[in-house]
This record gives structure tokens, sequence and C-alpha cells, in this order.
């Protein structure tokens, strides 16, 4: 069963079962500075979970794009990716654990409905309690009975295991302990598949004196769902209360379940990835059987399905923010290309991967409208680097003891990885001080690390005051852009902090002095003007007919949320949007364009601040 076959029978399934099919956010959060990008299922979600209503009601299911950068180091191995679809089904104040893990289990286990799956090879766990929270033994009876049906007598420490908060608790913020107030969270439900022992893999485990157990991580277990029962929030007084509305929070990776209905503990062999690593193999001419092959295949395989979903949602390689985990991806993904081939020769071929992965995904998250654009994009990155490597390679040619500092300056000036630089210089019988390398290297970490902890501070949403007046000025942007330069122009993604807003819009040429005045004035006035601004749940064909606008490439619910702002005389702007936004235009300080810049492919971007 391939990817694009789990995934429809994972919505009709909850379909079924009275839950409304909401598409996918983009990987880049809508004006949201707080996070680079959509890292969880439950990340778009958030806003509900904490109360607000949701406009299809209290049963939603999905299958949400994401990806996590913070995994860039770990691919390689047979299990993880920066990029996944998360499978998600939500209850918000409606069913709860009986219906959720009865629901799941026959989705797992169902010939029909289902994935048909052997439920000898499936094992679970539940909180073991702690934090004023009593061991989930509720849902260690629902299971049992579960695993009943089909002749399994489910022991607690044979097919179900217990463990503690760091395993099975789910907030943002993690453990109970380190809640702040007012968070939500509660405890969990996993559920692993088996593919059997494995003496080897369980002898580079840090469990390897203990049996062999779902949370070893050895790779004989993989989990292939999560289901969340958000019941506490945290109190002042550092305790837990129960929520007046409980809530279910599901998330499974599409991927995981479908190694699992391979019985095959390898990802790539999936139709998510088998394709692209017979590209690959056929680019490289290497065999993806050779052991050796099947680290740096699965690191190019992951980077370049990662790159052209984040270049299709908006991202450009840059030395910031996503822009930078773009280029680091494909940097790296050439790397390996080279570790594979002993040569920068054909390193070009690697952008004709994103046209497969299109293919694989076609009509479900690609059209063919910017094929060519995203290929392009990969191409041009792909070719700067090449020439980097050339001017790396001649550095290390010119100094042949180059110490671990120097090594680094490699790296930082010309993005020339650490592997190349031992790899060359190892033709030379040349060495280079690994701590020093790593010294330096932590130095920038802890730099890195500084810059952007404001970044992720408080969440995953800031809705200050001034980020939602700015979020609000996008809308009047947009459609001063429109009227000023033209019908053509079109969002293509924001920024916002509480400094500034950055709007990239599709534009071929450079705005002048006189149309950024006219845009200015055109803000300021309507700001002057104290329009309201105004939400409304309409179906969306009809949304669409009243003229308001949806872009970002995006696929909408059958009943979406409008803003307008503007009264009965004037409408200054209409849009599909979520939010927070101010109660009317009079609120907003007035505002300056302060940048202008090409970020290519007839894209533009204008930063703007407001003045007092």
């Amino acid at each position: 069963m391939d990817i694009n076959s789990i995934r429809q029978k994972y919505l009709d399934f909850f379909s079924k079962r009275g839950h409304a099919i909401i598409p996918s956010t983009s990987l880049v959060p809508e004006g949201d500075a707080t996070t680079l990008f959509t890292s969880a299922g439950m990340q778009p979600m958030m806003p509900y979970l904490l109360g607000e209503k949701h406009p299809l009601g209290n049963r939603v299911v999905d299958s949400q794009k994401c990806f996590r950068s913070q995994d860039i180091e770990e691919v390689g191995d047979n299990r993880h990716t920066t990029f996944f679809e998360m499978l998600g089904n939500w209850s918000l104040g409606d069913y709860f654990k009986n219906e959720q893990l009865d629901w799941f289990y026959t989705f797992l286990t169902d010939p029909k409905e289902g994935l048909g799956i052997n439920p000898n090879k499936l094992y679970v766990s539940v909180f073991s309690g702690g934090n004023g929270v009593e061991k989930d033994s509720e849902a260690v009876v629902i299971w049992q009975k579960l695993f009943a049906q089909h002749g399994i007598d489910a022991k607690e420490d044979e097919r179900i295991f217990s463990y503690p908060a760091k395993k099975n608790w789910w907030s943002r913020a993690g453990t109970p302990d380190q809640m702040p107030t007012g968070e939500p969270g509660g405890p969990d439900s996993e559920v692993f598949y088996d593919f059997g022992p494995d003496e080897n893999l369980h002898q580079k485990s840090i469990w390897k004196d203990e049996p062999c157990h779902p949370n070893c991580d050895c790779g004989r277990y993989l989990e292939i769902g999560n289901s969340v029962f958000m019941q506490y929030i945290k109190q002042p007084d550092g305790s837990l209360s129960e929520l007046p509305a409980k809530n279910i929070d599901f998330g499974g990776g599409l991927t995981r379940l479908a190694a699992a209905i391979n019985n095959d503990s390898d990802v790539f062999n999936t139709s998510a990835f088998s394709s692209l690593i017979k590209s690959i193999s056929k680019i490289t001419g290497k065999s993806y059987e050779d052991d050796a092959n099947k680290p740096p295949m699965r690191i190019i395989a992951d980077h370049l399905t990662a790159a052209t979903f984040l270049i299709n949602d908006g991202v450009i390689p840059s030395n910031k923010a996503q822009g930078y985990v773009l280029r680091r991806l494909l940097r790296r993904a050439a790397v390996k290309h080279y570790f594979l081939t002993g040569s920068r020769e054909g390193l070009g071929e690697l952008s004709t991967l994103a046209g497969s992965v299109m293919d694989i995904y076609q009509g479900v998250y690609f059209d063919k409208s910017n094929r060519d654009q995203i290929i392009q994009t990969i191409s041009g990155e792909l070719d700067k680097f090449s020439k980097s490597l050339d001017r790396g390679i001649k550095e290390l040619n010119k100094n042949q003891d180059i110490d671990g500092k120097g090594a680094f300056d490699l790296y930082q000036n010309y993005g020339f990885p650490l592997e190349i630089t031992l790899e060359i210089l190892s033709q030379f019988g040349k060495k280079i001080n690994l701590d020093q390398f790593k010294t330096e290297f932590e130095k920038h970490q802890i730099l890195s690390r500084t810059s952007s902890a404001g970044m992720f501070k408080g969440g995953l949403a800031d809705h200050s005051d001034t980020v939602t007046a700015y979020h609000t000025a996008t809308h009047l942007l947009h459609s001063a852009l429109r009227r000023i330069v033209g019908n053509h122009v079109q969002q293509k993604g924001s920024n916002i902090t509480a400094e500034r807003l950055r709007f990239d819009f599709s534009c071929e040429e450079k705005l002048s002095d006189v149309e950024i005045q006219k845009i200015e004035a055109d803000i300021n006035s309507s700001i002057i003007g104290n329009f309201p601004v105004t939400r409304t749940e309409m179906p969306k064909d009809e949304a669409l007919n009243s003229g308001a606008l949806a872009f970002f490439g995006q696929k909408y619910p059958d009943t979406v949320s409008v803003y307008t702002i503007g009264d009965d005389k004037k409408t200054i702007s209409k849009e599909f949007c979520g939010g927070p936004h101010v109660t009317n235009t009079g609120k907003l300080a007035k505002i300056k364009v302060v940048k202008q810049e090409s970020l290519g492919s007839g894209v533009r971007r204008l930063y703007l601040q407001f003045v007092k």
C-alpha cells in the first residue's frame, strides 16, 4: 500500500466517524515569528486545543506537512527524516480515551476499513504516573480489551509498557515540571510496531544490558502513532488540575505506517522514497544494497524531498532563518553526492530529483504550475555550491597544514563542510585538530543559540498587540500593492516580529520610489480611516465568489474564515486568513517601507515598520 492510499484510507476512516477533513497548512507558519517551521501536526491546531472554536466543529482529521530541522544530523539511519507527514485526528472537547484507542486500533488492524496490520506485531506504552497524576490504568484496561478481540493476552511489561513523563507525557513545554502556568498537557499512549529481534541492533542501544523493549530505540520497535489525552492545565502553585473540556490530539507518521505495512524497518523502502533511491543510484552509479552507500543515499533522498516542499511553500535559499536551513539541506546533499562519487561531476543532476518528489505527491501537494521554478531554484543553489567546492579545494591545495580553526573558517566562509576537508587532507596524509574545530564550532553554536533564543520564547505563537497589528497590516499592504502595482501581485509569504513586518510577493520589476510612496500613502490612509476589521465564516466557494483572496498555493477547508477591512461604503481588503487581527485599523500606527529586496524568480520582499 503506497503512502497516498494510506493517507486517503485514514482520512476516509475518520470522516465516516464524524470528522471534518481539513487541509495541511504551510511548512512556514504564516505571521508567526516564534518558530521557523511547522514541526508537528498539532502546531496549526493549537488555538483550538486552547479553546478557540474550530469553524468545522469539534471533530477534525488531517495529514499535516512537517519539517524538523533539529533532526538533520539524525538522518542517515533507517527511520529519521527531516520532512514527514503527520496523520492527525482531533477531539475538541468531544470523545476521549475509549473512542480514540478503539478507533486507532481498528484502523491499524482492520483489513477492510484500515491497514490490516497483524495485531501480534503491535505493542503499546502508557503513562506510569508522577507529578500528582496517577498511572494511566484506564488506558491499560482499554488496550487489554482491544487486544483480547484477537485472542491476545496483553500483559503489562510484555505487551503494554509503562513509562514516566519523559516518554509518555505531552505538552509544548515538555514534562509537567517544565510546564508554565496555564499550559495544557496530559499523558499519552504510543503504539509501536515490532520488526523482530536483531541482536546487533540491540547491542548498540543504551538499553543493551536490559531486555529489549519498545523505547529501546535500537530500531527493532518503531513508533507509529501517539494518542495524547490533553486533560490537565498547570496551576500557579505548580499543581495540575483537570481541564473543563478534555481534548484528543493524535499523531501518526505516514511513512512509518507504510514501513509497518511493508514489515520493513527501512522507511526509505516505502513509496515515499523508493523511486528517489533508484534515481540516486542511477545518478551516482552506486547500489543501495551496499550498506556503506545507504546513509548518504538516504540523506540525499530526504534532503531533496524537504527542499522541494520548502521551496513550494515559498522558502528561498539564503543565509537567514528558513532560507539558511534550506541552503544547508542542499549543500549537505551535495556533500553526500561527492562522497558517493568522489567527484562533483554530475552534481547538477540532483535537481532532477525534485521532479520525482513532485510526481510522488502530484495532485496532493503539487501541481504543474511551479515545477520549473522549484527545479531551477535547486539547480541554481547546487551550481553556486559547486563553485564553492572549487574554491575550498584550491584553498586546501595551497595550505595542506591547515589547523582546526582554518577548517572552521573554510566552513564559515565557503560553506565547505568538515567532511570534505578531512577527505581531501587525507590524500596528503594530513590531519587536523578536531578538538580545535569542535571548539570553534561550539562557539558558533553558542552565538547562534543566543541570537535565536528569542525566536522560540513563549511557545508556538506570539499574539502580542504589536504582532497582531503587523499581521493586520499585511492585509493593507497586500491590497495596496494590488491597487498600485497591479492585480498580478500575489502574496508569497510573510514573517512578523515585534520590530517589523516582512512581506514577500510576486513581482518581476523593482518598485520605484514613487510606487513605494503611493503604497505608504494608501496604507496610512486606511489607518487614518479607522475602518472596522470583521471576521466571517462562510463556505469556501461562496467566499471565493464574493471576491475574497486566497493565496499561498494552499488548499482550504470547505468552511473558511474571511477577514474584511472596510465599511458599507468601501472595502479595503477581503482575504482568507486565520488571525489574529485588531478590531479596527485606527489601532495601527502609521507605517513606512524601510527596505526592498529581490529574491529572484520573480519574487520581491518589502520590510515595513510602524513609525511614531
